[in-house]
């Protein structure tokens, strides 16, 4: 329960916060349970964008959705996509990329990242409502399971000094990645009609590109890396459910 309390506490800026105070060392195991975390922001993501359909365009309602989860998680993986954008897109050296990741001023990579990010988010309301509610609350926990065994594969690229929180992720137990394989699959096998299951493929992909590109560039990963991995993922997978329904 610490741990699950720990990483709502870690991945929204919801006041989880007065329901207990988590001891530190919880916070080292936050990532397996990420997908978690997906099923409460795709859930408010899902629950707005179908409240405001009721009263005004489609269209709307999706920005109205995209901005509640920017609410709820302080923009926390869109600081570190364009954290990522910056270094991977200024950084020549493995020095350099990670002294630039760990700037809080946010660079012309990163800026240009963003707008391309939310011009392509954007293009989801092309979708029937129904339709786009279960693409999004599927995607919002399905792309976290995916981006969470990054702390399985990579080490992490920084010394636990010189990390943003002061916290190095703790790879998963058996159980762990048991339990957020559950997590991440049940919306899939639930909610996402058959026809778009192929599009589950796009975040695995994508992931696997991701991973080699940290691997090479900085032998690792960073809180940033998580981040902008995940926004990723999850926009590749939105956009393949957007061609098969267009075809």
């Amino acid at each position: 329960m610490d741990r699950i309390l720990a990483t709502l506490m870690f991945f929204t800026r919801l006041p989880f916060w007065r329901i207990k105070q988590v001891d530190a060392e919880h916070f080292k195991h936050v990532v397996p349970y990420w997908p978690l975390a997906g099923w409460l922001t795709g859930g408010i993501m899902v629950g707005v964008l179908w409240l405001t359909s009721q009263v005004m365009p489609l269209s709307m309602a999706w920005l109205l959705a995209i901005v509640s989860r920017l609410l709820v998680t302080g923009c926390l993986h869109e600081d570190g996509l364009a954290d990522f954008c910056d270094g991977m897109g200024g950084g020549v050296t493995r020095e350099r990329i990670l002294l630039i990741m760990k700037d809080s001023h946010i660079g012309t990579y990163g800026v240009i990242g963003l707008i391309i990010y939310f011009l392509l988010l954007t293009q989801m309301s092309a979708l029937p409502l129904s339709l786009l509610c279960a693409i999004v609350f599927t995607g919002d926990v399905w792309c976290k399971f995916v981006s969470s065994h990054i702390i399985n594969i990579l080490p992490y690229a920084r010394k636990e000094e010189e990390a943003k929180n002061k916290t190095i992720y703790q790879r998963m137990s058996a159980i762990e990645a048991f339990i957020g394989a559950l997590l991440g699959t049940i919306p899939a096998v639930v909610f996402l009609p058959k026809i778009f299951w192929p599009a589950l493929l796009a975040p695995v992909v994508v992931f696997i590109l991701l991973v080699w590109l940290m691997k090479r560039r900085i032998q690792g990963y960073t809180g940033d890396c998580c981040g902008a991995l995940f926004l990723i993922c999850e926009l590749f997978y939105l956009l393949i459910c957007l061609v098969l329904y267009s075809h």
